[in-house]
């Protein structure tokens, strides 16, 4: 597999719903057109834009000159940074916020930003008036391959991540590659791992040739669009054939039973970004799938090394401040969305590109398992 040159026009991926099917529309410089293209989508409808401080200070003037150009009103809605805008606290003040710019359901909320904003105003969208459509335009890696994709929004519980929410799918996603040039050598990394989990959950040629191309995605040449354009495919073709997660899509939570407990554990705060979880649970879900006998001890390690070698954390020491107990470790892993009549489901693997779902997981294997890694 080779990455084609940037193409001149933007790449388009479609989500098959029926009547609820969108684009994703990824290319460079696309936040000038999001005026026109809201336009052209909802004529007539206002828009309310939610983002954070960071994002606002270098996509937001573009975004809302864009809305401008095309005659589409907006109002902005500003949060602080960071995971802890996923709270019940931050989705009162955005739904307040929408109500108060008399947003009626013919209108917009636009998502600009990354993950956290995007479940953040997704959820907002899916809640006031009982439903308003809403565009997501992720600045972030690991939105623009992951999350702005597929209608899953929500903020996060004492208890957890992502345990309330909704599935509310946008109307349309504009993935403008541009915006990730601001981001921190962190932050990339962090949605390279998403990127990453692509290949090792169901296509190992496209994880192959990550191993060779991910110079080139991390310096913006022309494997990024291509990268990306492959993410949102796979992601698109699973949503479609499984939108409420009953079956295929919970696949695409490979390292998230063992990255979401990490995180609570980490007190969802800078210590563990959301991607930097990630890479750590599909570690830990390799090696543990090793430890049962499931692969070889070479494909765990395959996988660990490529993500350690883009810089990602794949020891549980890699954590600044460290982690708590298996014991509470496995409480916060209790929690997960997974879980059905107590009995824990991971994503396992038989390969590197052959995940699959693992129901009734021994808590007693698993416990050794994270008390093992933890010494």
């Amino acid at each position: 597999m080779t990455a084609p040159l940037r193409h001149a026009e933007p790449v388009v991926v479609q989500v098959a719903l029926a009547e609820r099917s969108y684009g994703i529309v990824i290319g460079r410089g696309l936040i000038a057109s999001l005026g026109a293209r809201i336009k052209a989508l909802r004529p007539g409808a206002r828009t309310v834009v939610v983002t954070d401080e960071t994002v606002a200070r270098h996509h937001l003037a573009a975004c809302e000159a864009a809305l401008k150009l095309a005659g589409v009103e907006s109002t902005r809605i500003l949060v602080a940074d960071g995971e802890g805008s996923k709270s019940y606290a931050t989705f009162e003040t955005v739904c307040e916020a929408i109500i108060a710019a008399r947003i009626e359901r013919g209108d917009l909320v636009v998502a600009l930003g990354g993950g956290v904003i995007g479940d953040l105003a997704g959820f907002a969208a899916a809640s006031v008036r009982r439903g308003i459509d809403y565009v997501q335009v992720p600045t972030t890696l690991l939105a623009q391959v992951d999350s702005s994709v597929g209608g899953k929004t929500g903020i996060n519980s004492l208890q957890g991540k992502n345990l309330i929410g909704a599935f509310h799918q946008p109307i349309m996603v504009v993935a403008d590659t541009a915006t990730l040039d601001a981001l921190s050598e962190r932050q990339f990394r962090a949605g390279y791992a998403e990127v990453a989990k692509y290949g090792l959950l169901g296509d190992a040629a496209f994880f192959s040739w990550l191993e060779s191309n991910w110079q080139d995605v991390f310096s913006g040449g022309p494997a990024r669009e291509h990268a990306i354009a492959v993410c949102c495919r796979a992601k698109a073709g699973v949503v479609a054939r499984d939108e409420r997660e009953t079956g295929e899509r919970a696949l695409l939570n490979l390292g998230h039973t063992f990255g979401h407990a990490l995180e609570a554990g980490a007190g969802f705060s800078g210590r563990l970004l959301h991607g930097e979880a990630v890479a750590l649970g599909m570690v830990l879900a390799f090696e543990f799938s090793a430890r049962i006998g499931l692969i070889g001890a070479a494909d765990a390690e395959r996988a660990r090394a490529h993500l350690a070698g883009v810089g990602l954390p794949t020891h549980l020491k890699d954590i600044p401040g460290g982690v708590p107990g298996a014991d509470e470790l496995m409480d916060l892993i209790a929690q997960d969305k997974k879980v059905r009549r107590g009995k824990l489901t991971f994503i396992l693997v038989r390969g590197i590109g052959q995940a699959f779902v693992a129901n009734d997981v021994d808590d007693t294997d698993v416990r050794a398992f994270l008390s093992d890694k933890l010494r």
